[in-house]
């Protein structure tokens, strides 16, 4: 088998996924463009372990690493994702710039956030 084959086919898969990662704007879009990235990764590894002849098996070992550590980021990728989705209503990553919630309105003058005032009940 030639190296070559499987090395533009990585090379494929990788760029698509970059290209992926840079252009969308969808986050559950953005973790399937990851995953196709890590995929490009260990069909590498792979290929190379065979091209290599090597007894230890390192790259099909360091792949069953990358496929156990793509697993555990996807699933609390979709966790923050679905959180996400659930307090905003969206899941764009442009409208999602500013997570921090503004508890007050800023002052005109100096610019420092004011305290919410609200009246106390007394009894």
């Amino acid at each position: 088998m030639h190296l070559a084959y499987p090395a533009v086919l990585a090379v494929l898969l990788f760029c698509t996924g970059l290209y992926g990662v840079l252009a969308r704007r969808n986050a559950i879009l953005v973790l399937m463009s990851v995953e196709l990235m890590l995929n490009a990764v260990n069909l590498n590894l792979v290929a190379f372990d065979v091209w290599l002849r090597d007894t230890l098996h390192a790259g099909q070992a360091l792949t069953l690493f990358t496929i156990a550590i793509a697993a555990a980021e996807i699933g609390i990728g979709l966790a923050i994702v679905l959180l996400v989705y659930r307090n905003r209503g969206s899941s764009d990553i442009d409208r999602l710039r500013d997570l921090a919630e503004k508890t007050g309105e800023a002052d005109a003058a100096d610019g420092t956030p004011q305290p919410d005032t609200k009246a106390e009940a007394t009894a």
